[in-house]
């Protein structure tokens, strides 16, 4: 098992944040199955103001550069994909290619 932080800012709406919280609570059944399909195993989403915090969890040998890039081969996903964007701002330090940027992990309870 292979564990993720990721970092994504929303826009500054609280209209549009409220939506993106209703459109969570109910996540299309095709976004499950894609995301189980390329080996994600556990996600969760946490919000403090426009900042969300995405703990994730997927099989070992699981690769986001590899593997992410496949949910666009299923046009529920991209639909799904586009209408989160629109919600959605990369975090001021994200790199340039970083949608979801990468968080540093700087403790694990499990390793100690």
């Amino acid at each position: 098992m292979q564990s993720y932080g990721l970092a994504l800012d929303l826009r500054d709406d609280p209209a549009l944040i409220a939506r993106y919280k209703k459109e969570h609570a109910k996540v299309w059944p095709e976004v499950l199955a894609r995301l189980r399909e390329i080996g994600v195993t556990e996600m969760k989403i946490y919000l403090l103001g426009r900042r969300m915090f995405m703990y994730m969890e997927a099989v070992d040998g699981f690769s986001p550069e590899r593997d992410f890039p496949k949910l666009a081969n299923d046009s529920r996903y991209r639909e799904w994909d586009e209408l989160m964007r629109a919600h959605q701002e990369r975090a001021p330090e994200a790199k340039p290619d970083d949608w979801w940027a990468p968080m540093e992990e700087v403790f694990d309870l499990s390793s100690q």
